[in-house]
C-alpha cells in the first residue's frame, strides 16, 4: 500500500532564468524574430511543450498593448496551456542594435519572454509586476546590458527579482 506522499507529484525547484535560456548578441531584425528565438530556447529547455502555440499566444498578448518599458527593455509574456514551468528567456541585443518593443523612449537591448502555466493568472501578474520592480533601477538593466556570461545574467535575474511573492 502506498502512502500519500508517494503520490505527492514532485515540486519542480528549477529557477526561473538559467544560461541555457539566455541569447548573448542577439541580433534579428524584429521584435517577433527575438520572441522567437527566445521561445525556441524556452522549447528546447523543455519549458513549453508547443512551440508555434506558444509564439501564438505571445503574438496575441504583444497585439493588446507595447510591452516596451523605459531604459532599453522589452519583455514579452504569456500565460500559456504548453507552459510547463514559469521561466523567463533573455536576450541582450548585439553591441549598437535595438528591437523596437514600443517603449517611448526607444528600442530595447535587453529581451525578456516570461512564459507561465495557463492556470497561474495571479502568479503571471506578481512575476510581470517582479520584473517592472526590478527593471526601473537603472543599475539593474545596466548590469544586464553588461553582462558577458550566461550564467551571469541568469543569475542576476534569479537573485535580484523578488519572486516571493510568485
Amino acid at each position: 500500500m502506498q502512502t500519500p506522499l508517494q503520490h505527492a507529484p514532485a515540486q519542480n525547484t528549477e529557477p526561473v532564468a538559467s544560461a541555457d535560456l539566455v541569447v548573448l548578441e542577439l541580433n534579428v531584425p524584429h521584435r517577433e524574430a527575438a520572441v522567437g528565438v527566445l521561445a525556441e530556447k524556452l522549447y528546447a529547455a523543455s519549458r513549453i511543450e508547443n512551440l508555434e502555440k506558444f509564439l501564438t499566444e505571445v503574438d496575441r498578448r504583444e497585439h493588446q498593448l507595447a510591452t516596451g518599458l523605459p531604459g532599453g527593455i522589452g519583455i514579452a509574456h504569456a500565460r500559456s496551456e504548453t507552459t510547463t514551468q514559469t521561466s523567463i528567456a533573455v536576450g541582450v541585443v548585439a553591441f549598437g542594435k535595438g528591437i523596437d518593443f514600443g517603449a517611448v523612449d526607444g528600442a530595447a537591448q535587453v529581451v525578456l519572454l516570461l512564459a507561465t502555466p495557463a492556470t497561474s493568472y495571479s502568479a503571471h501578474l506578481n512575476m510581470l509586476a517582479a520584473l517592472a520592480r526590478s527593471l526601473s533601477k537603472d543599475s539593474f538593466r545596466t548590469s544586464l546590458r553588461r553582462a558577458h556570461d550566461a550564467e551571469v545574467i541568469a543569475e542576476l535575474i534569479n537573485s535580484t527579482i523578488d519572486f516571493s511573492t510568485v
